[in-house]
């Protein structure tokens, strides 16, 4: 596959749209010279930026879907929004990944019957990568589906082994089930038979994860179903952001403290940036047709270029061809669960 790769994106996406994606998009642009990007949005908006910008082009999106309507009612009915205009370019072949920082309902609808599940995928997952000690984890899925069947949590597996192989450069990726011990007995019926379903399907898969072992390094994928995903996901994040309070209130106690941040500068700004959630960009959605990344609404300029690289990161690696070739079917597994 060329090096040169074309994104869509949702130029209505996020708090602070459109600036804050229109700013994040400049600096994606500057870092990736072989990345191309079509901005999707009110004309007047979209028009000027396209001008201004070098290897970026426009489609008009007069509509805009909101956090809070409900999503797939949304994309059905607003067919000229920023988000169903994205993902139709995807589907045409006109862009090759799709990037939003808007509702997250909306662009798991939209991408799901827009852009469409691979075959023999049952359910897409949105996976995420954790600041584990040593290497990053990816931790799948984290909020695309709530009640989840066993054999879903080993597409998702199978799924995120191969992003971890194909995008982040993982030989041999080690797979761990969350659950609340080690032992093959612990945990509910979806734990306990999806354990069993693993354990002959998914390759490198070393059993269960206990939650302290996420960030261990123990891990390059964590598989678990999206409710608790999306909780583990959140606690994380907020944890990283209460260590950071204590950490600025401690350099602020008093002069001692704050000439020793001085000389210690350079490694807190890594580590702020090793735990930022900003630093990873967004979602990976996983199993449809083209690449598709989910930033967080509040996404500042920053995380969104780090969003629309790891979705062109996701097109070069091929991810979604891969997937369709090596992923099991939920019916070859049915008599198993």
């Amino acid at each position: 596959m060329s090096d040169k790769v074309t994104i869509a994106i949702d130029a209505m996406g996020g708090d602070y749209a459109p600036e804050t994606v229109l700013e994040g998009t400049a600096l994606a642009l500057a870092e990736d010279s072989s990345l191309n990007v079509i901005m999707c949005g009110p004309a007047g908006i979209v028009e000027s930026y396209s001008d201004a910008n070098s290897r970026c082009d426009w489609c008009a999106a007069e509509e805009t879907i909101s956090m809070g309507e409900h999503p797939a009612n949304a994309v059905r009915k607003k067919k000229n929004s920023s988000i169903v205009v994205g993902c139709n370019l995807v589907r045409d072949g006109k862009a090759q990944g799709f990037f939003s920082a808007g509702s997250t309902g909306a662009c798991l609808a939209a991408a799901t019957l827009i852009i469409g599940r691979i075959r023999g995928i049952k359910r897409p997952a949105l996976v995420q990568v954790l600041p584990a000690a040593e290497k990053p984890c990816l931790l799948v899925d984290v909020g695309a589906n709530s009640d989840c069947k066993p054999e879903y949590l080993v597409q998702f597996a199978q799924m995120a082994s191969v992003y971890a192989k194909d995008v982040y450069g993982v030989a041999n990726p080690v797979v761990g089930l969350l659950n609340i011990g080690e032992e093959d007995s612990k945990g509910d019926a979806l734990a306990q038979k999806a354990h069993k379903l693993m354990l002959g399907r998914v390759e490198g898969f070393k059993g269960n994860c206990e939650p302290g072992d996420m960030l261990a390094g123990k891990f390059d994928v964590v598989v678990t179903d999206g409710f608790t995903g999306n909780i583990a996901l959140k606690t994380i994040e907020a944890t990283s952001k209460l260590l950071f309070g204590y950490i600025k209130d401690a350099i602020n106690s008093g002069t001692k403290e704050k000439i020793g941040a001085i000389l210690i500068r350079d490694s807190l700004r890594q580590l702020k940036q090793n735990l930022s959630p900003e630093t990873y960009g967004g979602s990976p959605l996983l199993g449809v047709k083209g690449a598709c990344v989910i930033g967080h609404g509040a996404s500042s300029a920053v995380a969104v270029k780090n969003g629309i690289l790891v979705c062109a990161r996701s097109v070069r690696g091929n991810a979604a061809s891969i997937i369709e070739k090596t992923v099991d079917s939920t019916e070859d597994m049915a008599e198993g669960v």
